[in-house]
């Protein structure tokens, strides 16, 4: 940039007419001693304007690098806590593992129960007839011996009327009406 102005006052001063004589005058010099003392000032505020951006460059870098540290905090921070989330998913997972064997535990127990019950009423139930049968038998047998002679009686009477039916042939009738002929 100060190249720049140099250049271009030194192209109006060799354009620029300088007086009557065609050489420098008094009055140019002091223009040339003006113009050094006002490029001085722009070289200094060009270096303060220099320093400034050099101070705002290393607080970018300061801000950048303060940000990356945050970055890489941050990511740690996250990384911890994923790594907490899975190890609580793996908890919760060994739980339902855990809690799917009591499951199938309690179901082979329930099973287990539910045989025992069912073959001890089967058997129960078997005994008990069988022993009914037996007392039954047992009760039966005095009863039976006095129906068997009553049976005999009866067949004696059965025959008994068919042969008087013979002679008799209201007595035929009836007999075949109740389905003793």
């Amino acid at each position: 940039m100060r190249i720049w102005i140099l250049t271009i006052i030194v192209w109006i001063m060799l354009v620029a007419p300088s007086g009557a004589d065609g050489g420098f005058t008094q009055v140019d010099r002091e223009r040339m001693i003006r113009l050094e003392v006002k490029f001085e000032e722009v070289d200094k505020r060009f270096e303060q304007v220099d320093k400034r951006f050099e101070q705002v460059d290393k607080r970018l870098v300061e801000l950048r690098e303060d940000m990356n540290k945050r970055f890489v905090e941050l990511r740690e921070d996250m990384n911890k806590r994923f790594e907490q989330v899975d190890k609580r998913f793996e908890q919760v997972d060994k739980r339902f593992e855990q809690i799917m064997s009591m499951f199938y535990i309690l179901s082979g127990i329930f099973t287990a129960m539910f045989t025992a019950v069912f073959g001890f009423a089967w058997w129960d139930r078997r005994s008990i007839l069988v022993q009914a049968r037996e007392e039954a038998r047992n009760i039966l047998k005095p009863h039976e011996d006095r129906n068997q002679g009553v049976e005999e009686k009866l067949n004696n009477i059965a025959e008994l009327l068919r042969r008087w039916s013979a002679k008799k042939p209201e007595l035929k009738e009836l007999m075949r009406y109740c389905n003793l002929l």
